[in-house]
């Protein structure tokens, strides 16, 4: 067991960072119930595959390739189907969309947990920088897509990061700089995209004022996941001796997510992010709701011309 169990207590409602994906599911019954979860295929996204699937839901599970999807679901032995949505590629999304929609059922949940991290030089495609693209505008065409089909009282759980922190200081997100060629940073960039996902969950909350609907952002932790493998050897050497003592595992690093999706005490919770299983502070730019509403004519611009 990591340290971070020892460190760390648990919050108002019993859980914290030590609780696993299985202990904050423990007695839900997700019979009849369908979520879409993309990233199925490996860490955070295949741990939280295999508990729902434990709990009787039937998961939508998409990966980049198909392929991927149907390894990830045999490999749990999940009820689902499998469907690509390679998220750098808005044709490959709106595929997606269309895919889900042939398939006639309603979601219940929609979980985005994929994503990329700290890519350690610039790329970019559509003349967007590649983390921006992937992690934030896939999700918005995606969700977007799909909001027809979630039930009245339905979840979107965004991951985000409390690298949304690491976000540009002065103003959050550069809107005047989506390419990324001006300075690029990979953690600047990366904690821009998050700050993107934290911002989306908070301004579609807003768009759900009115119904039973959710959306919220949910932070991890720091885990040790293949989402790491950008990143240069000195920090991916200095994980790999020092995770097995302060890092999460993967089945407490699911565990928020799953929580947040599934868990009755939150059923009614909106526009929140949470860490550790419960709500959390987030950075100011995190908490500016001017900021969110700017994202999303930023984003259906930019959507527009993909």
């Amino acid at each position: 067991m990591s340290l971070i169990s020892f460190f760390k207590g648990k919050g108002l409602n019993g859980f914290g960072a030590g609780s696993t994906a299985e202990q904050v599911t423990e007695g839900i019954d997700l019979s009849g119930k369908t979520f879409l979860l993309t990233g199925c295929n490996s860490g955070l996204g295949l741990e939280t595959l295999r508990v729902l699937s434990l709990r009787g839901a039937h998961v939508i599970a998409a990966a980049r390739t198909q392929e991927k999807a149907e390894n990830a679901l045999l490999s749990v032995k999940a009820d689902g189907h499998a469907v690509a949505c390679e998220l750098s590629n808005p044709a490959s999304v709106r595929e997606c969309v269309q895919s889900v929609e042939g398939h006639g059922r309603k979601l219940d949940g929609i979980i985005c947990n994929a994503g990329i991290m700290a890519l350690p030089k610039l790329q970019q495609k559509h003349g967007t920088e590649l983390q921006f693209l992937t992690n934030h505008i896939g999700h918005f065409i995606l969700v977007t897509g799909l909001l027809d089909l979630l039930v009245e009282n339905g979840r979107v759980v965004v991951l985000s990061s409390s690298a949304h922190k690491m976000a540009p200081k002065d103003v959050g997100i550069e809107f005047d700089n989506l390419s990324g060629e001006r300075g690029y940073s990979s953690w600047r960039a990366y904690g821009q995209a998050k700050l993107a996902n934290l911002l989306f969950a908070e301004a579609l909350a807003k768009r759900f004022e009115g119904t039973d609907k959710t959306a919220n952002a949910v932070h991890p932790g720091v885990i040790r996941t293949n989402l790491g493998r950008h990143m240069n050897p000195v920090m991916n050497f200095t994980m790999a001796v020092s995770g097995p003592l302060f890092l999460k595992s993967v089945p407490q690093g699911a565990a928020t997510q799953c929580l947040v999706a599934t868990r009755p005490e939150v059923a009614t919770t909106s526009g929140e992010y949470f860490a550790d299983c419960n709500p959390a502070p987030t950075s100011s730019h995190g908490a500016d709701a001017e900021l969110a509403e700017r994202l999303w004519t930023a984003s259906e611009e930019l959507v527009a011309k993909l």
